[in-house]
């Protein structure tokens, strides 16, 4: 059964930090790039971060770069997003994705974890 199980959110006064991790299960982890979305309430779900499965190339929105850094660890079949500077609109419900593109397109979504910054 393939699992993504996000942990980490809560709640937190602007300017200060929060670390998610989203550890993975049932599907081989090193071969699909990860990413962390985002959606707040009455918005579409956006990309926040991404990194590939290699670990070569990390991708950020530009409302989080310099705030934000997305990690891997291949050999605990973790994701991480260290989040620091946090504003109140990066208050959302934060998901956990893993893709892949080749040799077949699939991908795998976490249940969420809320993060609320308060101002």
């Amino acid at each position: 059964e393939v699992q993504l199980v996000e942990s980490g959110g809560g709640l937190v006064q602007a300017g200060g930090s929060l670390r998610l991790s989203c550890v993975a299960s049932g599907f081989t982890f090193s071969s699909y790039h990860m990413s962390w979305y985002r959606q707040a309430p009455g918005k579409e779900r956006e990309l926040v971060a991404s990194i590939t499965r290699s670990d070569v190339s990390t991708n950020y929105a530009d409302s989080v770069k310099g705030r934000f850094t997305i990690s891997r660890d291949n050999a605990k079949n973790t994701v991480y997003l260290q989040m620091n500077s946090l504003k109140p609109e990066d208050t959302a419900v934060y998901y956990c994705n893993a893709f892949i593109t080749f040799p077949y397109k699939r991908q795998y979504w976490g249940q969420g974890t809320q993060v609320t910054v308060s101002s």
